[in-house]
């Protein structure tokens, strides 16, 4: 009996002390320093916490035990990890340090989700011009205003911006073209970003568009097909672009005519997304245009 009296006097004192015992707040990182745009997954290693609150510094939040985040800046960023418990708090911080990317990227969103481009070094006037236009912010809350499902997804038109569900889009710039600059390295592979442009009938010379732009989402390829598009544009694929064709597929029919200068590398599944929205029908019936606006924003990723 007295044994009895003991071992529960003892689990007594064990529960009380693990009531009072106060959390202690702890987190380890994938990467401390690293370049922008970068996923870091956290480790909660906390003790005795009930509830867990994270800001990562860049204005974002999480209530996730153990969360992943991506950081799509530059700069310091203080992670912040508060572990709760009860009334008591306790906090545990870290910097993670990300540095600017060494490529150009650009960051596009949609209410499908988001989509980091990198933009190529091999078109420079292209790159240029698109970043210049993106930090002006000449992009913002304009459409994707033409979405071809199995072909591609359209955008840049600035008559696209709060026009009616009347109004016919596709004709708007900036008010000037650039010249085209056909790589055969730069292919329409799925998510490539390329340039559109005035037919050949009234633009010869196939300058690209000042603004609008088209994202590849394609359909599947096979060697035979890329073989008769070598035999067109009388040049070779690299084994990277034939590879990349095969196992991503794409619109090879349109390489050489059009000017590819970039490609997605993050957010494939939001090309998917955008493709398979329904639409006013394909021309001569319809426009192509999503039922349902499909507005964009963009910034550069520093």
């Amino acid at each position: 009996m007295q044994l009895f009296r003991y071992t529960l006097f003892g689990l007594m004192i064990s529960f009380l002390l693990a009531s009072c015992a106060r959390p202690i707040a702890k987190f380890t990182s994938s990467q401390t320093t690293t370049s922008a745009p970068s996923e870091v997954n956290f480790k909660n290693e906390s003790k005795n916490g009930e509830t867990f609150s994270w800001d990562f510094g860049d204005g974002n939040k999480s209530s996730a035990e153990s969360p992943a985040h991506t950081f799509t800046k530059s700069g310091q960023f203080e992670v912040t990890l508060a572990a709760q418990k009860g009334k008591k708090k306790n906090l545990y911080k870290k910097t993670i340090t990300v540095t600017s990317p060494s490529v150009c990227l650009v960051e596009l969103s949609t209410i499908h989700g988001k989509m980091v481009i990198q933009l190529s070094d091999e078109t420079p006037a292209h790159r240029d011009n698109f970043i210049k236009l993106v930090e002006e912010g000449f992009y913002d809350g304009l459409l994707f205003h033409r979405v071809m499902n199995g072909f591609m997804i359209q955008g840049g038109d600035p008559n696209s911006r709060n026009a009616g569900s009347d109004t016919r889009l596709g004709s708007g710039g900036p008010g000037y073209q650039i010249p085209g600059n056909f790589e055969t390295s730069m292919a329409h592979t799925k998510g490539s970003i390329a340039a559109a442009r005035q037919p050949d009938t009234v633009n010869p010379e196939r300058k690209s568009s000042g603004s609008q732009f088209y994202i590849v989402h394609g359909g599947p390829v096979n060697e035979s097909a890329l073989r008769r598009q070598e035999a067109k544009m009388d040049k070779y694929y690299s084994p990277e672009v034939k590879a990349e064709y095969l196992k991503n597929g794409g619109t090879p029919f349109l390489d050489g005519l059009y000017t590819v200068f970039g490609k997605v590398i993050s957010g494939m599944e939001v090309i998917d997304k955008i493709a398979g929205v329904q639409t006013d029908g394909d021309p001569p019936q319809g426009s192509s245009r999503p039922k349902t606006d499909v507005k964009i924003t963009m910034k550069v990723i520093e």
